[in-house]
């Protein structure tokens, strides 16, 4: 279902940037599974430039059971921009989840004024892919903004209203980039650094889809992927309580 999302923002990014790929842990590139109805593949890509420090995105596909598509955007730590979050979950036809926003690093008056301000305009013209839901695993105030995108639909909204959102989106936060001024006090950089170290640790202990890689792909698998990857700058639970 989200395929199509997949290849825009490939085509978008490339025409774009000057791409690197980034490495991927082995054993963490793809993985086959054949519990459940259907079999269950998942397929991972990273890159990095020099505007973005990890570009990464992920596509589960387990057929008619489940399509998955995750992505993450980090600038690089010369940059004050949010994150560009995009979590895409359809499981059979009756259940379409779809979260996309610009994830702010910090929540002081300045910045959400310079960075996610900007969004406001474009937010209210998709009205239904803002719901209002609640957060079951997020708190709402920290690492999201008040103009995401978060709504349960249906299949054809997926392919029509949510696929132009997802568009406009996407160029909005190029035009940001373009935009935006690079830091050069080593301080800000640091800062920047620890916001987004800060970021990997929150969503890595919090990240409901761990349970979901586990019962696709068992738990050790779940647990490299989700710090080895996903979040690599988080540290396991265990580790940190041992440290």
């Amino acid at each position: 279902m989200y395929q199509p999302f997949l290849d825009y923002l490939e085509q978008s990014l490339f025409q774009r940037f000057d791409l690197h790929s980034r490495p991927i842990p082995a054993g963490l590139e793809s993985q086959v599974s054949e519990r459940g109805k259907n079999p269950a593949t998942i397929k991972s890509w990273s890159y990095e430039c020099a505007e973005f420090r990890k570009i990464r995105y992920t596509y589960i596909d387990a057929g008619a059971s489940a399509q998955i598509f995750n992505s993450v955007i980090y600038p690089s730590h010369n940059s004050e921009l949010p994150l560009l979050g995009i979590d895409f979950l359809s499981f059979g036809q009756v259940k379409n989840l779809i979260v996309m926003d610009f994830q702010p690093l910090f929540q002081d008056e300045a910045y959400l004024t310079k960075y996610i301000h900007p969004l406001k305009k474009l937010h209210e013209q998709y009205p239904d892919l803002a719901q209002n839901l609640e957060m079951k695993f997020y708190d709402a105030n920290q690492y999201f903004s008040k103009y995401l995108l978060f709504a349960k639909t249906d299949p054809e909204t997926v392919k029509t209203r949510v696929f132009e959102a997802f568009k406009d989106y996407l160029n909005l936060y190029w035009e940001m980039l373009a935009d935006s001024e690079l830091l050069t006090d080593p301080s800000d950089i640091g800062r920047i650094a620890k916001a987004q170290k800060d970021y990997d640790q929150y969503s890595a202990d919090r990240d409901p889809a761990s349970g979901l890689f586990s019962s696709y792909f068992g738990h050790e698998w779940s647990e490299k992927f989700l710090y080895g990857f996903l979040f690599e700058e988080a540290m396991p639970l265990a580790a940190a309580v041992a440290k």
